[in-house]
């Protein structure tokens, strides 16, 4: 305990916030997904964001985002909620919304040998704002016009 207290304090306030923030976030994002479904809380999420017409990320914006997506995967972590890749993803998507941005919501798969895995992460400006996205083959990008389908073969 005393470790993740000093954990804590070594945060800068601004970033405390934000992670008391995004772990009050969470369960809102997994109660909205239970009752509407994925594309329908997306549609609600871009409502709530702000409607201003997208900019683009400088170099220092796209390191606070990626701060960001670090600190959405902590409050997963450490939350009131078990918080799975597409609750952290949609409450990222939300808030790179509100901030002015056009992030993507990516679903991807991964297979090793007999085992199957699905993952979901938030790119920005084609970047991927989390680690170990890159060992999984995305399948769909769903942004603010809706699911586009990307063919996983070559």
């Amino acid at each position: 305990m005393p470790r993740l207290l000093a954990r804590w304090w070594a945060l800068a306030a601004d970033e405390r916030g934000l992670l008391l923030g995004l772990m009050a976030g969470l369960p809102v994002i997994a109660a909205l997904l239970r009752l509407l479904g994925v594309m329908r809380t997306m549609r609600l999420l871009e409502r709530t964001s702000g409607g201003a017409a997208p900019r683009r990320a400088d170099p220092f914006e796209v390191s606070d985002a990626r701060r960001a997506a670090q600190l959405t995967a902590l409050a997963g972590r450490r939350g009131l909620i078990a918080a799975t890749c597409l609750r952290q993803a949609l409450l990222l998507y939300w808030l790179l919304r509100r901030r002015g941005f056009a992030p993507e919501l990516k679903l991807g798969v991964r297979n090793d040998g007999d085992a199957f895995a699905a993952h979901a992460w938030i790119e920005l400006q084609g970047m991927a704002l989390g680690e170990g996205e890159a060992a999984y083959l995305p399948f769909a990008a769903i942004g603010p016009r809706g699911p586009t389908q990307r063919s996983a073969c070559p």
